[in-house]
């Protein structure tokens, strides 16, 4: 997903209140190098390999991907506690299972998996290869056959370890003010601390158990639905259970994920999804359509850029542009407003109420002893540094080695004026839990593809654009990271560490999980499960960049330019009304995704969202301790069933039924008639078991093993 809307999804409430978790004794912490244990990178990297395949499903069929660090957390604290009873059995004693390591499990963690948005597989990445550019079609004004990099494992992985790591290095210098100083909140970065604290008392600890066992319960749940639904799902994108007309043939892909995600999604975002499909699907689409044959040529084909589909993928990235602008300018007026405020009042940022007297703020002995412990464990400023201008020289090398289109001199360009733009976002990120690194991606992509020009232009937009979200990403998961850290009484050295670690995986484990969703599935293909929705928006925005708005079909630029203003002007309209009246205003972002994408996964999100609204009112408080960990084991039992899933699929190894839903267009009666003349004329077995399934489904079931096997 896009990372605003990713933020959207980000968790904001605690999972659980610190219970007992005061100030700890320093000689109770243990030192950085212990908090980096064997068993802790072993589950890190176990982790990483799942929350990748997570994450890379949901980005590769929606784009939306919620806050993974709760689970991280939790996942991580169930795995080091099963590990050290399993070796007690044998009599083998292990040391104890701090926060600190939790800690540094969920940063390695997250650090790993992130690198599956800001390597750009479902966004810039992918939008370079053939398939994309064929979605396009080559007949689309600035859409060019030489404007194509095809996937390669050799030169992604070596074009992610050249751009990863700059992020770490830009701001950590900068980590006591963001955290000490400027007291920025880091929301997700607090509730996950608050959780790990909880975790490590004993009232916590008995609540873990059970959220252990509940988040089990539904990851069995999604695992088995969805291998049950392969043994009908056939070959090709008309059988089984995701076909099920729920709602409508149009809407019926009801998947556990998505109902997972809108558990962790706020309400307004899963509404303003809602509203966002019943606006495009239900009104814009079907008028736009009735002006084929004079807006656009009435005989091109469903996913041809000169027609409706052209209509659906620039609207949407209109409103995503307007939505990113305002909150990229309201985010950067909020800094330097800060900022000069701070001056006058010697460096304290007013976002935390602080007691003062004359001699200046009172600390609790907590807040002493965790400012004790995160300024000692200091990281130098020489290997922050020598850090960075070293990976610049050794990437402006070698970046034009794997895109020759962008010359060394617009890398160097690009990390000059990158840490800027990582403070920028890093402080937006501390302050309103948003992650705009996309939007500063495609600021990049913009000025890099404009700057080229027609000869290369598209392809260099693109990398810049990879340049530019990496480094704002990842220096906003550290700054965020930090905070967690802080909490929990973690060293700023061993997260970094953690954080290099967790990257170098990432490095390895992501482009290796991309590959086997590459090689086992269709990705790309816009009638298939993974459509890759920001590829086409991506490459489109690039193309738009080097061609001008030419390339736009009729009246597609006053439309544009209307949704635009419009989600300026909702954006204005959330923050100058009360909070009471605000929060049922949409988010114009999150309205944009179904524009494009589809409604079947707003639906299924605002499933979730009413489950979660009538459990809040049924029983608040199990609510609050157990939503999370029923959301991660839907996600997650639906994400590691994509491994078999690619494993049956690469082996060609179809599933043996194919179970399909039409409506009636009569009566059963017709249909009845309809369907026995086919078997008469065809003498089709599969014609009779689809009538059977229908008509008498217990006695079909006998039948379900010939009929596969013979289709």
């Amino acid at each position: 997903m896009d990372d605003s809307e990713a933020s959207a999804a980000a968790v904001t409430r605690p999972l659980l209140a610190v219970a007992g978790a005061g100030a700890a004794d320093e000689a109770a912490v243990p030192p950085w190098r212990d908090q980096l244990t064997a068993r802790g990178l072993a589950v890190s990297a176990g982790l990483g390999v799942l929350f990748c395949l997570i994450s890379l499903k949901l980005g590769l069929t929606t784009g939306i991907v919620p806050s993974l660090n709760i689970a991280a957390a939790l996942l991580g604290y169930f795995l080091v506690r099963t590990w050290t009873a399993v070796l007690e059995r044998f009599g083998v004693v292990s040391r104890p299972f701090t926060r600190q390591e939790n800690t540094v499990i969920q940063t390695c963690v997250v650090a790993c998996s992130g690198l599956t948005g800001s390597g750009g597989f479902g966004s810039y990445m992918l939008a370079m290869n053939h398939k994309t550019y064929a979605a396009i079609g080559p007949d689309f004004p600035g859409n060019r056959a030489v404007d194509v990099k095809d996937p390669s494992l050799g030169w992604i992985i070596g074009f992610m370890f050249v751009v990863s790591f700059f992020g770490l290095f830009s701001l950590v210098a900068l980590r006591k003010v963001m955290v000490i100083d400027y007291k920025l909140p880091y929301p997700s970065g607090t509730a996950t601390a608050t959780l790990i604290n909880s975790l490590h008392t004993t009232a916590g600890a008995q609540l873990a158990d059970k959220q252990v066992n509940c988040l089990g319960k539904y990851f069995g749940i999604s695992f088995l639905w969805n291998c049950f639904k392969w043994f009908f799902s056939g070959v090709g994108n008309s059988c089984g259970f995701d076909n099920f007309p729920s709602l409508g043939l149009a809407a019926f892909k009801n998947t556990p994920t998505y109902i997972g995600c809108g558990l962790l999604t706020p309400h307004i975002a899963n509404c303003s999804m809602l509203l966002g499909a019943i606006i495009s699907w239900g009104f814009l689409w079907p008028y736009i359509s009735t002006k084929a044959g004079d807006w656009y040529p009435a005989n091109l084909g469903s996913n041809d850029f000169k027609g409706l589909y052209g209509y659906k993928v620039f609207i949407s990235v209109s409103v995503i542009l307007g939505d990113g602008l305002y909150n990229l300018i309201k985010i950067i007026y909020a800094t330097i407003k800060e900022i000069t405020i701070a001056r006058s009042k010697q460096g304290r940022l007013p976002l935390v109420r602080v007691e003062e007297d004359d001699e200046g703020p009172k600390l609790s002995d907590e807040d002493m002893l965790r400012n004790r412990i995160f300024i000692n464990d200091s990281i130098p400023l020489w290997l922050a540094g020598s850090g960075y201008v070293g990976l610049a020289a050794i990437s402006t090398a070698t970046v034009p080695m794997i895109f020759p289109q962008l010359k060394w001199y617009l890398v160097l360009s690009a990390y000059l004026v990158a840490p800027l733009l990582a403070f920028c976002n890093s402080y937006g990120a501390g302050l309103t839990d948003w992650n705009l690194a996309s939007t500063y991606g495609k600021i990049g992509l913009f000025i890099f593809a404009s700057w080229v020009g027609q000869n290369g232009g598209v392809i260099a937009g693109l990398a810049a654009c990879g340049v530019m979200m990496s480094i704002v990403s990842t220096a906003a998961d550290l700054m965020q990271d930090f905070r967690t850290g802080y909490l929990t009484l973690s060293s700023p050295r061993s997260m970094f560490v953690s954080q290099l670690i967790g990257t170098a995986l990432g490095c390895v484990i992501a482009p290796l999980s991309f590959w086997l969703y590459w090689t086992a599935f269709d990705v790309g293909n816009p009638d298939g499960m993974f459509k890759a929705p920001y590829a086409v928006i991506f490459r489109e925005m690039s193309i738009l960049a080097v061609e001008g708005l030419s390339a736009l079909p009729q009246h597609c630029l006053s439309i544009c330019s209307a949704f635009f203003v419009a989600a300026l002007l909702i954006n204005l309209l959330r923050d100058v009304t009360p909070a009471n009246a605000s929060q049922f205003i949409p988010v114009p972002m999150a309205m944009a995704i179904p524009f494009y994408l589809g409604a079947y996964f707003a639906i299924d999100m605002f499933v979730g969202t009413v489950i979660l609204f009538i459990w809040e009112r049924v029983n608040e408080e199990e609510c609050r301790d157990f939503k999370d960990a029923v959301a991660s084991g839907l996600i997650c039992g639906d994400g590691i069933w994509s491994v078999p899933s690619a494993l049956l699929s690469i082996l060609r190894i179809d599933p043996p039924i194919c179970m399909y839903f039409k409506p009636s267009s009569l009566s059963w009666l017709l249909l009845t008639n309809n369907v026995n003349f086919a078997i008469g004329r065809t003498g089709s077995p599969y014609c009779k078991f689809a009538m059977d399934m229908v008509m008498n489904p217990l006695v079909s079931l006998k039948q379900t093993w010939w009929v596969g096997t013979f289709w």
